[in-house]
């Protein structure tokens, strides 16, 4: 029975073997790559929303403020909290925008990931414009400007899983 397998069977099999494992071995650290990608836009997308649910409680409390402030009927410790409240906003912001650029860039220079950073592409800059939003006063407008950052992240994790 040992004479009807060829050497050439037996050569071929190796081979295959070989090649599937490697391979194998490949679509696998190519999907621990997307998985990982998928879990730091998930945690983005946490920071975010967990950020404009708390900017929203405190936005109309800051603006309140302010249209007191401008009357003349605050107090100076109340304008000086909301001073210390918008500062906390604009460096939380800062935080963001910076993680967001950090995203991005590891989208882009990791080739497992490259092709998805075409929808990422441009979610730090939106939050840079909520950075501006919020720097002017504008925390309701920055606040949907995130929403909008937080609707392109959604996009992106749903490619990914894919």
């Amino acid at each position: 029975m040992l004479a009807l397998v060829s050497p050439v069977t037996l050569a071929q099999t190796r081979r295959r073997s070989t090649r599937s494992s490697s391979s194998a071995s490949a679509a696998a650290k190519k999907a621990e790559a997307i998985r990982a990608g998928a879990t730091r836009v998930a945690d983005q997308l946490k920071i975010l929303t967990r950020f404009i649910y708390l900017l929203g409680g405190v936005a109309k409390g800051i603006e309140a403020a302010d249209a007191a402030a401008q009357r003349k009927e605050s107090p100076p410790e109340i304008i000086q909290r909301t001073q210390q409240q918008k500062t906390v906003i604009r460096t939380s912001l800062a935080d963001v925008r910076a993680g967001l650029d950090k995203l991005e860039l590891d989208f882009r220079t990791n080739p497992e990931l490259n092709r998805y950073y075409i929808k990422l592409a441009g979610v730090a800059a939106g939050a840079a414009k909520a950075e501006e939003q919020a720097a002017a006063n504008q925390l309701d407008q920055s606040g949907r400007t995130l929403l909008d950052v937080v609707n392109r992240l959604t996009d992106v994790l749903l490619e990914m899983l894919k």
